[in-house]
């Protein structure tokens, strides 16, 4: 971890002008920076609030996890802290981060005029962000649950790759443990700060500090998945239900699930059952009940096997389906063959020979296969 000197971030900044404002939270602003050497980094300052009851707390917090986590390819790259030679300026601290250029997710999905991402790439932001969060549940020596899992806290890098940040309020566990009293001495004394996120994304269940777990992460990973899908707000008072949680989950028990997604956006039929794998993932990972939520592991596992696979080889699944229709063709046409000599016999007792136009009938049975490959 490096140390960054006050005069150096000011001159990065240009002693934190409002033209290198890129970013405003509760917690604090961050700004875009250029070193002497020409790198570009992000500056994460607390907010003057904070700055005046003398709380680092939420920075400190944050520093003391990334620094404990080794390097990954799904979370913001921590750089570094500052340092004060004073003592006027010892309750002003400063984090150093990885400069992303390509804004939020919720830019991304919300703001007017902008490029909307395609199916497969919603597809792949969210399993991205699944990734991420595994990273941090599976840490050492234990798990860290982030919080503030939110549409705002994925940033794109230079190739759209999509990233987790703002670990602020992420808390580590004590006991992995699922199955543990909530109540337990052990379980108290692990949870020493008041449950904190985002109206919306927040797990309802995350009613006070003993029922911290990493389910917590799940519910606001769930609730993000309904946002990427229909690009609306996860609150939204001009609509009803308000929240997305209600509006999806109303949507999916009638079998209509395929209307939550971003009416912007064309549907093609070979993306329906991936679209609709992903809501039902987000459907069990916002489930009332803690215990019929899916780990991240599971989601991810899912995710690779059922979304990403197909996405990634849309060739190879138009080959596969190719190849059984043309099966089904051959069935058929050999069934058609038996249908036509039988009654080619049975009009020959008759009047003679009566000739049987199948063609009609071929026609139908290939436009019912073509029609059965489409709801597959």
């Amino acid at each position: 971890m490096k140390v960054y000197e006050d005069e150096e971030l000011e001159k990065a900044t240009e002693n934190f002008s409002q033209s290198k404002l890129i970013g405003k939270g509760s917690h604090g602003c961050v700004y875009k920076g250029i070193l002497k050497d020409g790198k570009i980094i992000a500056i994460k300052k607390q907010s003057l609030g904070l700055q005046k009851i003398e709380d680092n707390s939420k920075l400190k917090n944050e520093v003391s996890i990334l620094s404990s986590l080794p390097e990954n390819s799904f979370i913001v790259n921590f750089l570094g802290t500052s340092h004060h030679d004073d003592d006027l300026a010892k309750n002003e601290n400063f984090l150093i981060m990885e400069y992303l250029p390509n804004g939020t997710l919720y830019q991304m999905l919300h703001a007017q005029n902008n490029i909307l991402p395609n199916w497969p790439k919603r597809a792949q932001i969210a399993i991205q962000v699944a990734k991420a969060i595994q990273f941090l549940h599976q840490a050492k020596p234990s798990s860290v649950v982030h919080r503030d899992i939110k549409s705002a806290n994925i940033l794109f890098d230079s190739n759209w790759n999509a990233k987790l940040a703002d670990l602020g309020l992420a808390l580590r566990m004590k006991n992995d443990s699922e199955n543990h009293d909530d109540d337990s001495p052990s379980h108290r004394a692990n949870s020493v700060t008041r449950p904190a996120g985002t109206i919306g994304y927040l797990d309802p269940a995350y009613t006070k500090p003993s029922k911290l777990s990493t389910k917590n992460d799940v519910f606001s990973f769930g609730v993000l998945l309904f946002e990427i899908m229909s690009s609306r707000k996860v609150i939204d008072v001009s609509k009803s239900p308000v929240s997305i949680v209600d509006w999806a989950t109303k949507l999916i028990k009638e079998r209509r699930a395929l209307e939550i997604c971003d009416k912007r956006m064309h549907v093609p039929w070979y993306m329906e059952a991936t679209i609709k794998n992903m809501l039902s993932i987000a459907t069990r990972c916002v489930s009332e009940k803690k215990i019929a939520r899916p780990s991240i592991e599971e989601v991810v596992m899912e995710m690779e096997n059922v979304i990403i696979e197909p996405i990634k080889y849309p060739l190879w699944n138009i080959l596969r389906g190719l190849t059984l229709l043309k099966k089904k063709r051959k069935r058929c046409k050999k069934n058609c063959s038996i249908i036509t000599t039988n009654v080619t016999k049975t009009c020959a007792q008759h009047e003679g020979k009566v000739e049987i136009d199948m063609s009609s009938r071929r026609k139908l049975l290939i436009r019912e296969i073509l029609a059965d490959r489409v709801t597959e």
